[in-house]
């Protein structure tokens, strides 16, 4: 079922007096939030005790959990020794993320470098065919997925078409489409409806309908220069976008059920009620119509 939460702990989090992520359970169930990310996004560092302590706390209050693993995996990268280290990171990440209860990973996919785009992205996608071999001579199972997300920046690979591709590699690869991302990345492209609808029609007829359907998503505003994401915003933001409301209305339309990840600047939870708020005002006026 389609679940609303947070990219990590919000100010009003620290402000109100708690301190570690095992607080966060109890602290969104009481906010009417459905999911939480954890990021190790600059490294994973967790003891089983800590990862024992969340998967309780979370399994308790009922809590989904998803996890982000290191921004700095590149499987873009020209040196083989460089790879091998970004899929021991995708592969410790997982490891952890099953230890603390996750159900998903969001890996960001590559960096173009000083390649041509279509080399980067050759050279990404043999590298993640590589990640599939390995994770099939693996213990990890497939039960876990992995969201490959789209990004923010000109030169970082993760267009919507990049990511579909990656998809299509391995049954559990599903796609993070990042709506902030595409908005920075392309100028603020996503200023109306229309072209939400032409990425969710692409997504619809390239993906398999489980992908499609039940897809991770990271939605914040974000302000971008000629080279794409500048830095994350809060919902107050009126200059850069995107709003939420015409994805809401496209996820009712289609039935989607995805996870929807809020990354705002230090207003994650707030902003995530707004969201969950706008589309269960749609769905209310939806059934009105009938």
């Amino acid at each position: 079922m389609i679940k609303f939460g947070v990219a990590g702990n919000s100010n009003s989090f620290y402000d109100e007096g708690y301190k570690h992520t095992y607080q966060a359970a109890d602290w969104c169930k009481k906010r009417n939030l459905d999911l939480f990310e954890y990021s190790f996004g600059h490294g994973v560092n967790m003891s089983l005790e800590t990862a024992t302590l969340i998967k309780n706390s979370f399994q308790d209050s009922n809590i989904s959990l998803s996890s982000h693993a290191p921004y700095y995996i590149n499987m873009a990268n020209e040196d083989p020794l460089m790879i091998d280290k970004s899929i021991k990171l995708i592969l410790s990440t997982i490891e952890k993320s099953l230890l603390m209860g996750s159900k998903r990973v969001i890996i960001h996919p590559a960096s173009q470098g000083k390649m041509d785009r279509k080399r980067a992205e050759l050279l990404m996608l043999d590298n993640i065919h590589r990640l599939s071999d390995v994770l099939s001579e693996s213990n990890f199972s497939n039960d876990l997925i992995l969201c490959w997300e789209t990004m923010g920046k000109v030169g970082q690979m993760g267009t919507v078409e990049e990511i579909i591709e990656i998809c299509k590699i391995r049954d559990n690869f599903y796609p993070c489409i990042d709506f902030g991302h595409i908005n920075a990345r392309e100028q603020g492209i996503l200023n109306n409806p229309q072209m939400y609808n032409t990425i969710i029609q692409k997504l619809q007829e390239n993906l398999k309908k489980d992908k499609f359907l039940n897809m991770h998503i990271h939605f914040s505003k974000i302000q971008f220069s000629n080279k794409g994401e500048v830095k994350h915003l809060t919902f107050q933001d009126e200059l850069y976008g995107p709003k939420f409301e015409p994805l809401a209305g496209l996820i009712a339309k289609y039935n989607i059920q995805p996870w929807i990840v809020c990354e705002s600047d230090g207003t994650q939870a707030e902003d995530a009620i707004i969201m969950k708020n706008i589309f269960e005002n749609i769905l209310k006026e939806d059934s009105n119509c009938l």
